[in-house]
């Protein structure tokens, strides 16, 4: 079977800051740009890397299937960074790391060797959403 992951949504709570930190700080490219309704669907990804793609998408949509209680308690989750996150890799872990220090990006952890055999860092995004990064070879 040939399958593969095409594409994973993160919400966002503010398009403009979602797509300049997924832009200018990680230095992804943006695919797609879609507003419709008041709202705005942003698809990004790595450059070089057309398959694989994060679409970052509002909390609340309308005829989405959210109730308001459920979107309150998703935008509280994304701002303790508890709600949604992805793993990325690199093959220079200390040099994206500067970047993103230098980008002003929210450190949670500087990059560190962990006990279950990789060496990662974890930052958040403009809506609270946990990013690791993991250093590959």
């Amino acid at each position: 079977m040939d399958i593969s992951i095409h594409s994973a949504f993160l919400p966002h709570t503010d398009p403009d800051a979602s797509l300049a930190f997924y832009r200018d700080v990680l230095g992804f490219e943006v695919r797609n740009d879609v507003g419709y309704d008041g709202l705005r669907w942003i698809t990004v990804g790595p450059a070089g890397q057309a398959g694989t793609s994060l679409v970052l998408e509002p909390v609340a949509i309308p005829g989405g299937g959210r109730t308001d209680d459920e979107c309150r308690t998703i935008t509280e989750m994304m701002a303790k960074g508890t709600y949604a996150g992805v793993n990325l890799a690199t093959a220079d872990l200390d040099a994206l790391f500067g970047k993103l220090q230098a980008g002003a990006a929210e450190i949670v952890q500087e990059p560190t060797d962990q006990p279950y055999g990789v060496r990662d860092c974890a930052i958040r995004d403009p809506a609270g959403n946990l990013i690791r990064i993991q250093q590959v070879p």
